[in-house]
């Protein structure tokens, strides 16, 4: 568990059982692999894994990594800059929608003759704008109204004309896919005096005109590219920023989403309602609503490890696992473990009955329905637990039953303190218990005294003769069950699993009780995904304004509303994990490198990989086989060799014309070789090995890092290529594996520069800030032993460690090595 010390975890782990959650033996797996000492680490190998609600971990809390993270050297995020601009924005786009849809009302309620298409695109408009505006919520509910925004906006899409209602608005809101794009009048409102400040620059075409530009020197190309790459970073930072600021105002919600507390922005878990204290969401949306709540604003960070819950656990030879919800999601687990859902029969039958569902127009008559239904079952002493989706719904509910003089607990993510005592009194006659997710997974809920008196009521008759029930059908025999606990869900989960796990609270181990969702077509679940067909039934089937609707059309379109959900996340879910086996390749690689290394196997045969790979890259960029090698550059080879390996290359003058590539890189790959043996003789074996240890760790930490930072850049802009017609995918996969090869390189460059400048001197243990980011993309800080340098040996001799002698060269200068690269991003970068 969290907290506990090296040698407590490696005692947890040599034992035949080792009990513990997945977020620790994820984190476990990655601090093993950031640790300075072979002796350091602490979980064996992965043989097999039993996951206790497997569908939990696996599928709910798979879409997002664990992340291992420390602060950047520099703070980039300009949040508090932008909030007011953005503030401006989102109430100036509230304000046009407020008016387009009183515009469209006015139509509707005129007498004259409507022009239907105008209203349709006049709605069509507001959602796009604001799809949770008030107003229009409202709107939508009456008959015929879903529909006619629904053709308008397939009206539009057949045309491709979705330019003609977008200009107008300042930004536009994809609900389902959680996007939001600037439009130009956004980017006007925003930056009136400079449009182009959001507009990225085509890079490689700027990058071909400097080459190309026969005015500048080869410094001044290597300047103007500079700029260039500067200049995009910082646009496409800010637009990041922007569009950060855009989503935590428009689409996350305080007391839905997350609380503050203490100022400080606390996130919800969606599936368990609980609190989250220390994790936060990525790509600067934490920032982002930290800004929007104007409490501060914290650090950037970045990663220096990560993996995502699917990769961890399929690195188990054999894994299994038991829930009471994995029906549903067999497919998923069979797509992505290979896993068979195999379901086992209830001991005793299920004598819960799970009523229709009932439909209403609006939030506020759904709500005054179920206070009435509290009341009713109040009244006669039965205990109740009303199920919300989230903090706020679970207070709105809290307060209408106090005004009816309704006494009842809350249970929330505000509440959490007092979960046992509330759950252990939520069986008792008369209870009433309002609760988020919490009370859902896991939780049991005991009744009192007297909540069980239908004992003669049977769901499944054991013998032939049933005369207690006097031969009735039975049906007829489930008409009602009026003991046991009674569930009322307030809203469908967008997962039909967390419904099914607030229906498991009632009817346990045998016990009656009955369960009943109420519903309404504001509801965020019918609302984006299965209003319109709801909203169809019930113009066809319903009553009036008060009148709800219970019909099995109903209770069947909800299903599949929740289906479509449940497909988009599996996708999503799917998309991560191919996007992370990219990733996960170059992992286990680079780990596998890290570990024989950390054992101390092969140092030297290390090295002089590197050495190869290093020498390599500079005959490709200073030799050409198809040309004459006295046009070689000779003089920039041997500079770039000499800085490299602190040596002169001397080739004999008559070897020249006859030369080969391959015969070149023997010759120049044996005078490292001399230079590696001298270096040895020079420091002697066991200062030798121990240098050698530290820089090739150094050099791979330190470029590993990078080059996951350089992989969240690629991450968040490649969905762009979608609109090239290029699959996004593919070209992270392209892209990916040529920043791992460039990484590769600077990994061999930077080692082999290091074994020959790096000095041995007494080592200090430096310890390493960093945080531990959980699923849902958050963080929680911790300072992780493992993740540091080694500290001082044991004993009478002081280890040694590396330090850097040499002349001291500028972290802005170029590098010495030839590579137009800054110094602090090349060669220096582990000086």
């Amino acid at each position: 568990q969290g907290g506990m010390e090296n040698q407590l975890r490696k005692e947890a782990y040599q034992c035949d059982v080792t009990y513990g959650t997945n977020n620790e033996f994820g984190f476990d797996y990655l601090r093993d692999n950031m640790v300075w000492q072979f002796e350091d680490k602490v979980q064996p190998t992965h043989h097999y894994a039993i996951v206790d609600e497997v569908d939990s971990i696996l599928i709910d809390e798979a879409r997002t990594p664990l992340i291992i993270s420390g602060p950047v050297e520099h703070e980039t995020k300009a949040f508090n800059e932008l909030n007011p601009i953005v503030r401006r924005l989102c109430e100036a786009q509230t304000v046009f929608v407020n008016r387009i849809v009183a515009d469209a009302k006015k139509m509707l309620d005129s007498d004259d003759e409507k022009d239907m298409r105008s209203i349709g695109k006049k709605l069509l408009q507001a959602r796009r704008g604001y799809p949770k505006n008030k107003q229009l919520l409202k709107l939508e509910q009456e008959s015929g109204i879903k529909k006619l925004i629904e053709e308008a906006e397939l009206s539009f899409l057949r045309d491709k004309s979705f330019k003609e209602i977008d200009d107008e608005l300042y930004a536009v809101i994809d609900e389902k896919a959680h996007i939001i794009d600037l439009t130009d009048k956004g980017s006007h409102f925003v930056a009136p005096n400079n449009p182009e400040m959001f507009e990225l620059p085509n890079l490689s075409e700027k990058i071909g005109a400097i080459d190309k530009d026969s005015r500048f020197t080869p410094k001044e190309k290597i300047h103007e590219k500079e700029k260039a790459y500067q200049e995009y970073a910082q646009k496409n930072e800010r637009l990041a920023n922007l569009r950060a600021l855009l989503k935590a105002y428009l689409l996350f919600d305080k007391d839905v989403e997350y609380v503050v507390q203490d100022s400080r922005v606390i996130i919800v878990d969606q599936f368990t309602g609980r609190l989250m204290p220390g994790r936060r969401f990525s790509d600067g949306l934490h920032q982002a609503i930290e800004a929007k709540e104007r409490v501060r604003v914290q650090e950037e960070t970045q990663t220096f490890a990560t993996i995502t819950i699917q990769n961890y656990f399929r690195m188990y030879e054999k894994l299994a696992g038991m829930t009471g919800t994995a029906a549903t999601e067999a497919n998923e687990f069979w797509q992505i473990y290979k896993l068979d859902v195999v379901e086992i029969p209830t001991k005793e039958p299920v004598r819960r009955i799970d009523y229709e569902d009932i439909v209403y127009r609006s939030r506020r008559e759904k709500y005054n329905a179920i206070v009435d239904e509290v009341i009713k079952w109040h009244e006669k002493k039965r205990p109740i637990l009303v199920g919300t989706t989230s903090v706020d719904v679970s207070e709105t509910i809290s307060r209408l039953l106090k005004r009816k003089g309704i006494t009842h607990e809350v249970l929330n993510a505000k509440h959490h303190q007092r979960e046992a005592k509330i759950v252990v009194s939520a069986g008792q006659p008369g209870a009433v218990t309002i609760a988020t997710n919490m009370a859902g997974r896991g939780t049991d809920i005991k009744l009192g005294r007297g909540v069980v008196d239908c004992s003669q009521c049977c769901i499944k008759c054991l013998s032939g003769d049933c005369a207690h029930c006097n031969h009735k059908e039975k049906k007829e025999c489930l008409a009602d069950v009026p003991c046991g606990l009674y569930i009322v869900g307030t809203e469908r989960h967008e997962a039909r699993r967390i419904d099914n796990q607030l229906r498991g609270r009632s009817g346990r181990q045998g016990d009656p009780g009955s369960t009943r969702f109420f519903l309404s077509l504001e509801d965020d679940l019918m609302r984006i995904f299965g209003s319109d067909r709801v909203a169809e039934i019930m113009d066809r089937y319903g009553g009036g304004e008060q009148k709800p609707l219970t019909h099995p059309l109903v209770t069947r379109a909800i299903a599949n509303a929740q289906k479509r959900v449940e497909e988009n996340h599996f996708e999503v879910r799917k998309r991560l994990l191919e996007y992370d086996d990219v990733m996960n390749k170059q992992r286990e690689e680079i780990y596998k490198i890290r570990d024989r290394v950390l054992k101390g196997e092969g140092l030297k045969e290390q090295a002089m990989k590197f050495f190869e790979e290093t020498i390599e890259d500079i005959l490709i960029r200073h030799t050409d086989p198809k040309i004459n090698p006295e046009t070689w550059d000779w003089d920039a080879l041997k500079g770039e060799f000499n800085i490299v390996f602190l040596t002169d290359t001397s080739i004999p003058k008559e070897k020249i014309p006859k030369m080969k590539q391959e015969e070149l890189l023997d010759i120049l790959l044996e005078k490292a070789k001399e230079r590696l043996a001298w270096r040895e003789q020079e420091l002697g074996q066991d200062v030798f090995n121990e240098l050698l240890k530290f820089v090739l760790m150094a050099t791979i930490d330190r470029n590993w890092r990078d080059h996951l930072y350089e992989l969240d850049d690629l991450r968040q802009g490649i969905s762009l290529r979608a609109y090239a017609q290029k699959d996004p995918l593919i070209e992270y996969k392209h892209e990916s594996r040529k920043t791992y090869e460039d990484m590769r390189i600077e990994v061999a460059k930077n080692a082999s520069g290091l074994i020959f400048r790096a000095q041995p001197g007494p080592r200090q243990r430096r310890p390493q800030q960093t945080r531990e980011y959980k699923p849902s993309a958050v963080a929680q800080p911790a300072a992780q032993p493992g993740a540091a340098p080694p500290g001082a040996a044991q004993g009478a001799q002081p280890q040694q460690r590396p330090v850097i002698a040499g002349k001291k060269i500028g972290r802005n200068d170029p590098c010495p090595c030839g590579s137009g690269k800054k110094y602090k991003k090349c060669c220096g970068r582990n000086a």
